[in-house]
């Protein structure tokens, strides 16, 4: 059961809700992007949306340069991770290969369809699904696993999966490196710094056609609703596009400064990190004390950090970025806390 809830742990609105300063989501804190959001406030809610989302479809193909059919909508990024595991236990994979650290949905999933949990050794592991997710969560790196994907073009693996939540976070601005075969999942909310609404898709490899046909198969009706399809729809235009290349490079100036916050803190912060967010391990003496001290800096403080023991990692902690003001919140709280500790 303890290992099943450390899965299930996500970042965000809690029983106390909405944080003054969450730094427990990697959305983008630029957002939310206006243009997605005059697109919501004027999507057709009083309708449903076509069940085949065929213009949806198209234009997400075209924005990628793939055939329309390629293209698999999903509620969300989470339910797409259930909806493709459930497929694997259906044609009779029996483990699914996860990255080293990474999102607990992944793992989840796999148990609840039966698939025993591998994490990545760099070897290929046939009858197996196969996941990677670059930027990496929550250590924000490259994923080993798309060079070696890259290099056997597509063999000897039954289904493989890119994660690309954090692609268009990534400061750099470079993409991953295509690999043949490899399913992508798309999930623009977190880009648009509008995770409060769920929609995603899947771009299916070329050849896919019955996985393709197999996971509409597993589908509810109208898996996106319109406030979802006037999302994704959004996403696609020159004029948001631009705002996130906008977004990345204040966020890359917010990173440093935080970075620089950490060190100072004498926080250590993991290097690599080529996204919107980045691990960093508190001091030894802390970390007895972690589980309190993150409950305290959320009740007194309204700061959210995210626990990283449910990635694999203890006594450490992922931060999105955030603005100067959060920042300079986080680093009053807890001078405010070692001060109380010092205190005779």
């Amino acid at each position: 059961m303890g290992m099943q809830m450390l899965e299930n742990c996500h970042g965000g609105t809690d029983a106390l809700g909405v944080p003054a300063h969450d730094f427990s989501t990697n959305r983008n804190a630029c957002g939310p992007c206006p243009q997605a959001l005059d697109a919501l406030q004027s999507a057709h809610s009083q309708q449903y949306p076509d069940p085949a989302y065929g213009a949806l479809r198209q234009r997400l193909g075209d924005f990628h340069g793939v055939t329309a059919q390629r293209v698999v909508l999903a509620g969300s990024a989470s339910e797409f991770i259930f909806r493709i595991s459930a497929h694997a236990a259906r044609l009779g994979l029996q483990r699914a290969v996860l990255p080293a650290h990474s999102y607990g949905d992944y793992a989840q999933a796999a148990r609840v369809w039966g698939l025993a949990c591998e994490r990545d050794s760099g070897a290929m592991q046939a009858r197996a699904l196969h996941w990677a997710c670059e930027p990496s969560s929550p250590l924000g790196q490259a994923d080993p696993a798309l060079a070696r994907w890259q290099a056997d073009n597509g063999a000897g693996a039954d289904l493989r999966v890119l994660d690309c939540a954090y692609q268009p976070l990534r400061l750099d601005g470079r993409p991953s490196a295509a690999a043949a075969g490899v399913w992508q999942v798309w999930t623009p909310n977190k880009v648009l710094g509008m995770t409060g609404v769920r929609a995603a898709y899947a771009l299916a490899p070329e050849g896919a056609e019955a996985h393709i046909a197999a996971l509409q198969a597993l589908a509810p009706s109208w898996v996106v609703g319109a406030h979802g399809v006037a999302l994704l729809e959004a996403w696609t235009t020159h004029a948001v596009q631009q705002w996130i290349a906008r977004s990345r490079i204040q966020l890359a100036q917010w990173k440093a400064a935080q970075i620089d916050l950490c060190a100072a803190l004498g926080w250590h912060v993991e290097p690599g990190s080529l996204a919107n967010y980045f691990v960093a391990r508190w001091p030894r003496a802390e970390h007895a004390g972690m589980a309190a001290r993150l409950a305290w800096l959320r009740s007194e403080h309204g700061i959210k950090l995210r626990d990283a023991a449910s990635f694999g990692l203890p006594a450490a902690v992922r931060l999105g970025v955030l603005p100067p003001a959060s920042q300079q919140a986080l680093a009053q709280a807890w001078r405010a806390a070692q001060s109380i500790r010092n205190t005779p």
